[in-house]
């Protein structure tokens, strides 16, 4: 894996593979970035940003925000293993100043009623995951989003996910076995 773009681009990142994580594809990592760049519906810009990624694995969304100029990413990651090889990017890649990493369940992030307001979120639960949902509800409930926010979440293809009463849905796209949902809390 490696960083597609901004001042690391061309960096390897390492990562693992094992039965519940799985890592973003280049391609769809790269079409996100194209529709957030891009896109006229969303008003948020990467650079100067707090990002909040869920379900982050080895980081490789954030690390890619990292290159972009954000200004801080929160990454959340109860998988003790993961957790250690963001932290060995973050450290190879000497970004680690723009990173916090938390190695727990998101609802005990979500619980500690963080101060921190966030412009993007991105979400990547594993696809037989339901509970994301209840993640959404939280975040919202919560209100730790900017006005001008993007919510972004990762799913399967095939997915019959509601998000209705917790998120407009702006924009959906599908890459191969991925289906992405950009929106805002409503």
């Amino acid at each position: 894996m490696r960083i597609i773009s901004g001042k690391l681009k061309g960096k390897s990142i390492k990562f693992f593979k094992n039965l519940i994580t799985r890592p973003l594809k280049d391609s769809v990592k790269e079409n996100i970035f194209n529709i957030l760049i891009h896109s006229n519906l969303i008003n948020v810009k990467i650079n100067k940003s707090n990002i909040l990624d869920l379900y982050s694995g080895i980081g490789s969304f954030g690390l890619e925000c990292i290159s972009r100029e954000a200004k801080k990413v929160t990454f959340v990651e109860q998988d003790q293993n993961a957790s250690i090889i963001l932290k060995e990017n973050l450290v190879k890649l000497a970004i680690i100043e723009k990173a916090k990493i938390i190695n727990d369940k998101i609802e005990n992030f979500i619980a500690l009623k963080t101060k921190d307001k966030y412009d993007i979120f991105f979400l990547d639960p594993p696809f037989a995951d339901e509970n994301f949902i209840h993640i959404l509800q939280l975040l919202k409930k919560n209100k730790i989003y900017k006005k001008n926010h993007i919510i972004i979440i990762h799913r399967e293809k095939n997915s019959k996910d509601n998000f209705k009463g917790i998120i407009n849905t702006l924009l959906i796209k599908k890459y191969a076995r991925s289906k992405i949902f950009f929106g805002i809390f409503n």
